[in-house]
């Protein structure tokens, strides 16, 4: 699916290998470890968030695919003057070398500044979820394609992308993802999910727990917004983990039952279970409660969309 929308909105982005290619973890053909790739994705991610209109609320480093959940916001860009986007466009590079040279960035926005047509195409990139995609995929695929001795497509064709909806679609995308390891059988408690939003924000209420109290936040990125999660750190902490103890019979990983369960789920607690625990599968192009998909549906000119009937 491509984003032409010129509204704020959330979406999740699924990339996943191609070929014989490992993105992390150890390779069980050839016995070699990738996990310092985990830290490549998570950097760049971090990176590209300072360039974009995007807000970053979860995402997941997995051994051969990754998951990403944003808001991206188009008109932001609109209200940056030039100066601004040309310095955010001139800053951004096509590897994992980090932000370009201070003067050779500098040398850029005064070469962006003198043709204002391509500045008015920057200023929509920089509002355009898959634009944040393809910095991010390009790099990775690059660096490792160097590092495996491969050339030819590293990732598996573009990316898969699912609109979310509603706030009940963004909350139960945000578990879905920040359960992966456990699913996996990576680990059987969220603070040891590493390479995960939901164990970052698990240490930002450790070091604060005061922190948990506002409004649901991005990790990094721009921060508040009119349609931010009505959900506060703590109590999607507790949704997560209480969403982690729900039986999925083709996975073995789950969280140890120490947690109190949650008393608010959003949706009804079927929905909730199919959306948090199957998105992937249960979803195509779009996420949401009935009523929002059938809007979404009519809207968009087609007769149905899967996940109508849940």
């Amino acid at each position: 699916m491509t984003v032409r929308s010129r509204e704020p909105g959330f979406y999740h982005y699924i990339s996943r290998c191609v070929r014989s290619a490992w993105l992390c973890g150890e390779d069980p053909v050839s016995g070699r470890n990738f996990n310092h790739r985990r830290d490549w994705i998570e950097r760049r991610l971090v990176d590209l968030a300072q360039s974009f209109a995007v807000g970053l609320y979860a995402w997941a480093v997995m051994n051969n695919h990754t998951h990403v959940v944003l808001r991206v916001d188009p008109r932001l860009p609109h209200c940056w003057d030039d100066e601004e986007v040309a310095a955010r466009w001139s800053r951004l590079r096509h590897t994992l070398d980090g932000p370009a040279d201070p003067e050779v960035a500098t040398a850029r926005k005064q070469i962006l500044l003198k043709q204002p047509e391509r500045l008015a195409e920057i200023r929509d990139r920089l509002g355009s979820p898959s634009w944040f995609m393809h910095f991010l995929n390009e790099s990775i695929a690059r660096t490792a394609n160097a590092e495996d001795q491969r050339t030819g497509r590293f990732w598996e064709g573009r990316f898969r992308c699912q609109a979310l909806l509603d706030d009940a679609a963004v909350l139960a995308c945000m578990a879905y993802v920040d359960l992966n390891p456990i699913r996996a059988g990576l680990c059987d408690r969220l603070i040891n999910s590493d390479f995960t939003t939901i164990q970052r924000r698990l240490r930002s209420l450790e070091s604060g727990p005061n922190r948990g109290r506002g409004r649901l936040q991005p990790v990094t990125g721009f921060g508040e917004s009119e349609d931010a999660p009505e959900i506060s750190l703590a109590d999607y902490v507790d949704l997560v983990e209480w969403t982690g103890r729900i039986a999925r019979p083709d996975k073995f990983g789950m969280i140890v039952d120490e947690q109190p369960p949650v008393t608010t789920i959003r949706g009804s607690p079927g929905w909730w279970a199919r959306c948090s625990l199957t998105i992937e599968a249960a979803f195509g192009c779009a996420v949401g409660r009935p009523a929002r998909l059938k809007a979404h549906a009519e809207a968009t000119g087609r007769r149905s969309m899967r996940g109508m009937s849940a």
